[in-house]
């Protein structure tokens, strides 16, 4: 028993005695010389500096497996040996590590102790917090490396691999479906099984924490509010998502040009532009895709005339609804993207990025090469390249004139129509476009000596 300066161990013959002593000042006189990180013993200063140096000393006679110190190959032999000297009490059940048995017993006793910070979802074991917490980010850190498709974890990846090699081999004995990996069809055999079932449309999901959230699909419940524009989202994930289009965030990168995206689907999307197979062609035009889903939307969106949705404001028709919620903020005035360093707010992205670019210096401009012209936006680049290589993919239909942009070709193509859209409003005159209209009303407003 030690009480003061006495102990019943020589302190003068052993130092290393004295540091394990908590109440001498909790001293670490051993310092690692790489990282500064300080140790109450040599013994363990040693064994760290083996991380530094890459020496592992203690060799697996039947693996050659090597390892930094000695209690680590003794865990690891077990698993040569089969010995398991860990036994629950409950059921029996024998495993060869300490944490093993620590990890089970939890299922006996119900115990987690691991706590989602964002739902209070509760897990045993922190790996399984670790995967939780990927439905709230939307992270997706593995990628397979054929098609670039990101994955939440590593163990769906490896059975997605899998599709790129083999046909769909498993098959349910309930409805015949069949799917490529065990973990598709495991995942197809809950909707027969599972007892979480909406009582609304009968489908049947994985958990609880699911169903709870599939409901809001029929109650139109949105929980999460963006404190910026008060859009209220039913997930966390798509508020996330939703968050980045006022912070400007882009934490997906593609690793062949840098180009940064909001979503891992957009960055999945993205990388069929650097695949070399394209197997995909459009039967319109000469272009191919990697994905099908690409050339529907191709399709659709540039060889399709249906416009679907209309503006209630001016009547004006768009192809997609993203474009119709971006054109109606003109008619509304709002202004989503607000600056973080001042009090500015733009009702687009890309005024929002030139903002930064040019009040706060904030991004990266874009510079030609040629006549070293500085962009904030890649597609007015590419565009102005166009110009320096006299390039015009646009081609008119009616005549042989050609032109660098598609807006362009269409104000052209008007004149072949014979179709005058813009009016004057302080005279019967009408223009083919907007620029006339503008030019012909400064004129008649002088005129007219308003």
């Amino acid at each position: 028993m030690c009480a003061g300066s006495c102990c019943s161990v020589t302190i003068a013959s052993d130092s290393n005695h004295v540091t394990e002593h908590p109440y001498v000042d909790n001293q670490r006189p051993y310092l690692c010389t790489v990282c500064d990180k300080r140790f109450k013993t040599k013994s363990s200063m040693k064994e760290h500096k083996r991380k530094h140096t890459g020496d592992r000393p203690f060799l697996c006679t039947t693996c050659d497996k090597r390892f930094l110190v000695k209690s680590h190959l003794c865990r690891h032999m077990r698993t040569h040996t089969g010995e398991r000297p860990y036994l629950c009490t409950v059921c029996n059940k024998h495993f060869p590590w300490k944490d093993r048995l620590t990890l089970h017993m939890r299922t006996h006793t119900g115990e987690k102790p691991c706590v989602c910070t964002v739902c209070d979802a509760r897990f045993s074991e922190t790996s399984s917090l670790r995967n939780h917490k990927r439905t709230h980010s939307e992270e997706r850190p593995y990628l397979c490396i054929i098609c670039y498709k990101a994955f939440k974890r590593q163990g769906t990846l490896d059975e997605h691999e899998k599709v790129h090699n083999r046909e769909n081999v498993y098959s349910c004995t309930q409805c015949e479906k069949r799917y490529s990996s065990q973990h598709c069809l495991r995942s197809h055999m809950r909707t027969h099984t599972s007892k979480f079932k909406c009582a609304e449309c009968g489908k049947c999901l994985d958990s609880n924490q699911a169903l709870t959230v599939h409901r809001r699909s029929h109650s139109g419940e949105k929980p999460f509010e963006c404190s910026v524009c008060s859009k209220r989202f039913a997930t966390a994930g798509a508020f996330t998502v939703h968050s980045r289009t006022h912070t400007g965030e882009r934490a997906y990168k593609c690793h062949v040009c840098q180009k940064a995206f909001r979503t891992s689907t957009s960055l999945y999307n993205h990388m069929g532009v650097h695949m070399e197979d394209k197997p995909y062609k459009c039967s319109l035009c000469y272009k191919s895709f990697c994905q099908s889903s690409v050339l529907k939307s191709h399709e659709h969106y540039v060889h399709s005339n249906r416009r679907p949705y209309d503006c209630l404001y001016c009547g004006r028709q768009y192809k997609y609804h993203g474009d119709l919620k971006q054109h109606v903020r003109v008619h509304t005035g709002a202004k989503p993207y607000l600056c973080g360093h001042c009090t500015e707010c733009f009702t687009f992205l890309y005024q929002l990025k030139n903002h930064l670019l040019k009040s706060h210096n904030e991004g990266t401009w874009l510079m030609c090469h040629i006549c070293e012209k500085k962009f904030s936006q890649i597609g007015h680049l590419k565009r102005h390249l166009l110009l320096h290589k006299g390039v015009k993919p646009y081609v008119c239909s009616e005549c042989p004139k050609r032109y660098t942009r598609a807006d362009q070709l269409k104000l052209h193509q008007l004149v072949h129509l014979d179709f005058k859209r813009f009016g004057c409003s302080l005279c019967d005159k009408d223009f083919r476009d907007k620029r006339s209209v503008k030019l012909h009303f400064k004129r008649c407003f002088a005129k007219l000596g308003f």
